[in-house]
């Protein structure tokens, strides 16, 4: 087909008076081939391929940073939203002792930060709630990404690096 010894014309083929789309070709077998556009599914989320890819890349380096399992929630909690968040966090397990987990229910207008038991030895009540009240504060101005990303990063700094065995 690519240089054109194949062709034949459609009277050949038995499609006398069809007409075919655009991107349509009758291949050597007589079967038509169709091309159509792919159009590749968006996010349904609040958040665009690239920001995920800015907070994936914020969550590994928090994690890898300091040893600790950082994560971030993002949906409705509830009228009980403290007790919702430390369910959340109790669904990690073994995990959960050194996981921080940062709840946030942009509807109800709520942020809960869960520590576990040794997490809450590197970050402190003071630290998570200086990076609560930034994030807070890029929220009021409507980046949702940018406060998440800016609260973790200060977590991160606050909790401090790893320690070596």
């Amino acid at each position: 087909m690519g240089t054109g010894e194949l062709t034949r014309d459609s009277k050949s083929t038995g499609l006398e008076g069809t007409k075919h789309q655009p991107g349509a070709a009758v291949t050597a077998s007589g079967r038509v081939s169709v091309a159509q556009m792919y159009e590749p599914t968006t996010p349904s989320g609040p958040f665009s391929t690239a920001q995920l890819a800015r907070l994936d890349e914020a969550l590994t380096l928090a994690s890898r940073e300091t040893g600790l399992d950082f994560s971030i929630y993002l949906g409705e909690l509830g009228d009980e939203s403290r007790q919702s968040a430390e369910a959340l966090h109790s669904t990690l397990g073994e995990r959960g002792d050194e996981a921080v987990l940062i709840a946030v229910s942009p509807g109800e207008r709520v942020v809960e930060v869960v520590t576990g038991a040794r997490a809450m030895q590197r970050l402190s009540d003071r630290g998570a709630k200086l990076a609560v009240m930034s994030m807070v504060a890029s929220f009021k101005e409507g980046d949702l990404i940018g406060g998440l990303i800016s609260g973790l990063r200060m977590m991160a700094d606050q909790a401090g690096s790893a320690p070596r065995s």
